[in-house]
């Protein structure tokens, strides 16, 4: 029997006599129940279990309260609760189940099946009614009926894509523009699985309040974005996926939106589950101009999920516009096949470079001047003295360069905070680094830190190696080495950035597979870094120049680049550069920065979009970092044409853009010009004394005939032949002691850089010139073994 508790008189009834429909057999129970709630001032209309539908169509209640026993004893709460929610009218409505059970399992079933509360007989009716009320002020609507997620604002998928189907319904005329992205979070799964399925709903919830502009309540401070300025349609999906909906914005608005968006979440720490982490968005998007007709709306969201996986291969923070070449790729698991014409062009390429750099360098300006000279004009003469200002120009630079080695800034004496945590990430191709991989990790091993130092080996590999299974002996012995092979990878790029939101440290080094560190490398990288620098580059040593001629070449090379002119040009020009390795970065600046596989030389593409931020990056010669040379001439060349193409591609990305730039002060600028400028076409304006003096001797009737002994002519070439001597004395002066005891090493230099290295390295340029022209962008590794004397014979720098 149900016997409500004794009460003092109830309050008025609520405005309006809320009226309730009161399910459950005819009996006792269900009488007092009607009495009970009209005690309370509601109306009470009766249902029995099976005609709830009728009577809900026939006088919609505003709440229902149902009796979960039948007279006979038999439990009928659930029936009822199935047979309201079965209806569309009934979903709605506020459900309150009254149960004879007081276990506690019995009322959270009723609760899970579909109730939205429950008490027992003994109930208080003021606390029923309040119960009532407090459905009806708040109607509870299911999850999955909602038009904005309560607690992330954002739209469900079923609700986006009916958004976004009404956006591409509109007529063409009345829709400009517009693009649909799709947001993946590279860790995602790893979360998942640590912490549970909750952190995909958090993670949706971090994104859109960047996304809005909002400073998200658990994440840092001063992490809004653009997303919000240019996006009134935020979704998601069960997957964890960031859907974006930008009407009326056209692509450059729309990637540049996306990318600070990108940034921003990067360089958020946010806390996800209760923890701190840092998420990596991978962005796709698609034009919706290039989606019409039936199932518009489908297709859209299918290419822009196939650009999101294509930029989560690569983990960088660019946007990634869909390509048809995608859909192929997320069908079959491969890459874009080369276009016919220029694949054939990039296969031939090597044999076409000598002919085409004769052709283009020397057979182009000879005609040129013969023409110019039949219309009157000696444009040859103008030449000589461009290309004589030119290398007497590039001579110098050279020499300032070494005079501004001398009074580089030096490290500061004492850090300016304490040693935090710091992480390392060696960045490995196993294949090629197998032979030298356990001597690296076992030298970085011994480093000499005063704080929590992790080691991260983040390589790539495309099937198993024996060698994997010593590293995982060594990090089972030592857990301050952390092993992370990264799926899918093709670059170094792609392993940096998939190690940069693991590392824990406050600040990262980042290096090669063959480099060996000193071991206070990372204390006084860390005096730059507490003194307000963001990134700083130590000195690349070569350590097996006794293999060959080329490593003791490549050996005084690497001096004269990291002890005077990185030094020199960064005292000069007021920046420096991060070169690939032995290089320390705020883990912060980093994490935004990130490294784009597209590019050869991501080291140097890496730096001009960090100074572009405002970065401040420091050179010391004194952090020492000992690695390996190339052996043979073809690595070498293969090596070395690598980074002129890539020095190219970051010229042609940052150069304008940098000039342009209002971060950049004038000496800067200056310095950019010459870095990214002058570089280039030096080469090219060198090669240019062939055709003038093929011109000079067509025109005197013969090489006999020529004047060599023109004053000017003499002493440009000899202020150019003795920059070299100057950097190889400045390069023997500043080395490292165990190659300042060389000095035949440095002689040698001086020999053949004069007459073939400085040539090789043109020629290289020249040809990387036309590689880009002819869209060769392959990758060649450099390939590294173990010498016989203990040494790695082959290999290269980044």
């Amino acid at each position: 029997m149900l016997i409500p508790h004794q009460s003092t008189t109830p309050d008025p009834a609520p405005t309006g006599h809320p009226h309730v429909l009161a399910v459950g057999a005819p009996g006792p129970d269900r009488e007092q129940l009607t009495r009970t709630l009209r005690l309370t001032g509601h109306e009470v209309t009766h249902a029995v279990p099976g005609d709830v539908h009728r009577q809900v169509r026939q006088a919609p209640p505003d709440a229902i309260v149902a009796l979960d026993d039948g007279p006979d004893g038999r439990r009928q709460g659930r029936d009822v609760i199935s047979e309201v929610r079965a209806d569309p009218a009934g979903q709605a409505l506020p459900l309150v189940m009254v149960t004879a059970a007081r276990t506690p399992a019995t009322v959270a079933e009723l609760l899970r099946h579909g109730a939205d509360d429950c008490v027992t007989e003994a109930f208080d009716p003021e606390e029923l009614s309040a119960r009532i009320a407090a459905k009806l002020h708040r109607v509870p609507v299911p999850a999955d009926q909602l038009l904005l997620d309560p607690r992330t604002g954002l739209y469900s998928a079923p609700h986006f894509m009916a958004e976004l189907d009404r956006e591409l319904q509109r007529p063409a005329a009345a829709r400009r523009g517009g693009v649909l992205a799709v947001v993946r979070v590279a860790e995602t799964e790893a979360l998942e699985t640590r912490l549970g399925p909750r952190v995909r709903r958090e993670i949706a919830e971090r994104l859109a309040q960047v996304g809005n502009g909002a400073s998200a309540a658990r994440a840092e401070p001063g992490t809004g974005g653009r997303l919000g300025s240019v996006c009134d349609r935020l979704g998601w999906d069960e997957e964890g996926r960031l859907l974006v909906l930008m009407p009326g914005v056209d692509e450059e608005t729309a990637t540049e939106s996306l990318r600070e968006f990108a940034d921003s979440v990067a360089g958020t720490r946010f806390v996800v589950a209760d923890e701190n982490v840092r998420l990596t968005p991978a962005v796709g998007w698609t034009p919706l101009t290039a989606c019409t007709g039936k199932g518009a709306s489908a297709l859209a969201a299918e290419r822009a999920r196939d650009a999101a996986e294509e930029a989560l291969r690569h983990r960088d923070l660019r946007p990634v516009r869909y390509e048809p070449w995608m859909r192929t790729a997320a069908a079959h698991g491969h890459r874009r096949a080369r276009p016919g014409l220029r694949g054939l062009l990039s296969a031939v390429a090597p044999l076409l470079s000598p002919v085409l750099m004769l052709a283009l360098g020397v057979g182009v300006p000879f005609l040129l001047y013969q023409q110019a000279y039949a219309m009157g004009w000696d444009a040859a003469a103008v030449a000589y003295w461009v290309v004589v200002a030119g290398l007497v120009t590039s001579a110098l630079l050279i020499v300032l360069e070494c005079l501004f080695s001398l009074d580089a800034k030096p490290r500061p004496e004492a850090p300016g905070q304490p040693y935090p945590a710091a992480s390392a990430v060696i960045a490995a191709y196993l294949p090629n680094e197998a032979a030298t991989i356990v001597d690296t990790v076992e030298s970085f091993l011994r480093l000499d830190y005063p704080d929590e130092l992790e080691i991260v080996l983040a390589y790539n590999t495309p099937h198993p190696l024996p060698v994997e299974e010593t590293l995982r002996d060594m990090a089972r012995r030592d857990p301050r080495l952390v092993l992370l092979p990264v799926a899918g990878s093709t670059s170094k790029a792609q392993n940096l950035n998939a190690a940069v939101t693991r590392v824990r440290g406050e600040f990262v080094g980042i290096f090669d597979a063959d480099h060996h560190p000193a071991p206070d490398a990372f204390r006084h990288a860390w005096d730059w870094l507490s003194n307000g620098y963001d990134v700083v580059q130590g000195h690349c040593v070569i350590r097996n120049g006794e293999s060959s001629w080329v490593a003791k070449l490549v050996g005084v090379e690497f001096e004269a680049i990291y002890a005077v002119s990185h030094p020199g040009r960064t005292r000069l020009y007021g920046f420096g550069v991060f070169g690939g390795s032995n290089g320390f970065w705020r883990t912060d600046l980093l994490a935004r920065t990130r490294m784009h596989g597209s590019m050869l030389t991501e080291d140097i593409d890496s730096t001009m979009r960090a100074l572009g931020a405002g970065a401040r990056i420091a050179t010391d010669r004194t952090l020492i970092s000992r690695e390996l040379a190339p052996t043979m001439l073809k690595p070498l060349w293969n090596q070395r044409s690598r980074w002129a193409q890539g020095w190219l591609q970051v010229s042609l990305e940052h150069l304008w853009r940098g000039l342009r730039s209002p971060v950049f002060t004038r000496r800067q600028k200056a310095g950019l010009f010459v870095l990214l400028g002058w570089r280039e076409v030096q080469p090219w304006l060198t090669l240019q004394i062939l055709p003038i003096l093929l011109h000079a001797a067509w025109r005197a009737g013969g090489a006999d005939r020529l004047d060599w002994a023109v004053p000017v002519c003499l002493i440009a070439a000899a202020v150019t032949m003795s920059a070299g001597l100057v950097q190889a004395a400045f390069a023997w002066r500043l080395a490292v002691p165990e190659l300042r005891r060389r000095k035949s090493w440095f002689w040698r230099y001086l020999f053949v850089s004069t007459f073939f290295y400085t040539h090789f390295k043109n020629m290289v340029a020249r040809a990387a010139h036309l590689k880009e022209a002819l869209g060769d962008r392959q990758w060649r590794v450099t390939p590294r073994a173990v010498a016989a004397a203990g040494t790695a014979g082959t290999g290269g720098g980044s």
